[in-house]
């Protein structure tokens, strides 16, 4: 039968930590959705944004790092684990992890992202060199700035701060390559593109879908 394909998201505000039962709906959607395949997506809501932003020595504490982080890293992981079970099994399957160019450029104001996405980089890379032996390829991209209802909140904030008017929030988003942001429609066109058969010779790899925004100086 045809392979399911699982494209993982973990925002970094993401409402709760990813727990069986969560993950178990996610990876299993009632059958009239989505007959050939899974979409797991968690949801978007900016909780931890000033956690993982925050730099060092500031106020993010380290209960608060790890709040960030079980869903940001550890919700791959578990993710993972469960995808890769039920398509091991069925000796067929593609996941795809949307991670994040932070974690090819870290910075130090958001080193806790940063760091996470890092983490997941690596992991990607390590479960899909071995899970080829399965016939499930595991891969990721990573995209730069994308226009989403959360980066258009945390800049809002900022114009806030700047600008008294967070209106203007625009104006904070200079100095990107082809002189705008990702549209999310660019990131799923490579996701549908890398699951394909296409790319059936890929696994461990993640894209970075950033403009060449990394090697930029």
């Amino acid at each position: 039968g045809t392979a399911n394909v699982v494209v993982t998201r973990a925002s970094t505000g993401a409402a709760n930590n990813v727990d069986d039962s969560a993950s178990a709906l996610l990876l299993h959607p009632p059958k009239r959705h989505l007959r050939h395949m899974d979409v797991a997506e968690h949801f978007q809501i900016p909780r931890f944004a000033p956690a993982l932003h925050a730099e060092v020595e500031q106020t993010a504490t380290w209960d608060r790092w790890r709040e960030a982080w079980d869903l940001k890293v550890f919700g791959y992981i578990h993710m993972t684990q469960m995808t890769l079970r039920r398509m091991k099994e069925k000796g067929a399957g593609t996941i795809v992890n949307i991670i994040g160019g932070a974690g090819r450029s870290p910075r130090y104001d958001y080193i806790c992202g940063a760091m996470g996405n890092a983490s997941l980089i690596a992991f990607t890379g390590a479960v899909g060199g071995k899970s080829v032996d399965w016939g499930v390829r595991v891969l990721g991209i990573n995209p730069a700035l994308t226009r989403t209802d959360r980066v258009e909140f945390l800049t809002k904030a900022r114009a806030k701060t700047a600008f008294n008017d967070e209106s203007r929030w625009e104006e904070l988003i200079t100095g990107l390559p082809l002189d705008r942001m990702i549209d999310p429609i660019e990131i799923a066109n490579a996701a549908a593109f890398l699951a394909s058969p296409a790319c059936g010779y890929v696994s461990g790899t993640v894209l970075d879908v950033d403009g060449g925004g990394h090697y930029r100086s």
